[in-house]
């Protein structure tokens, strides 16, 4: 499965929809990795405060992981033109 995320938002649905995958609530996933579950909400929600070792914190506890990749753009409507 690949998602792409380019905003906390996409980011944060790409979390919940595998904390779902895998039967949790936002408490259980806080619990494992430490957290509130208020903080769970905001990260789902997109929060752009959420700090980088606290994502990759859910994100390993969701066996997920972050890779950074050149970002593919999509084609300019000048280049169809023609």
């Amino acid at each position: 499965m690949h998602d792409l995320a380019r905003t906390p938002k996409q980011i944060g649905t790409t979390i919940r929809r595998n904390r779902k995958r895998l039967g949790l609530s936002q408490s259980a996933l806080g619990d494992r990795v430490g957290l509130r579950q208020e903080t769970i909400s905001l990260i789902e929600t997109g929060n752009p405060a959420t700090r980088l070792d606290t994502m990759l914190a859910v994100l390993a506890t969701l066996d997920l992981e972050l890779r950074i990749a050149v970002r593919s753009r999509s084609p300019d409507p000048q280049d169809l033109v023609g």
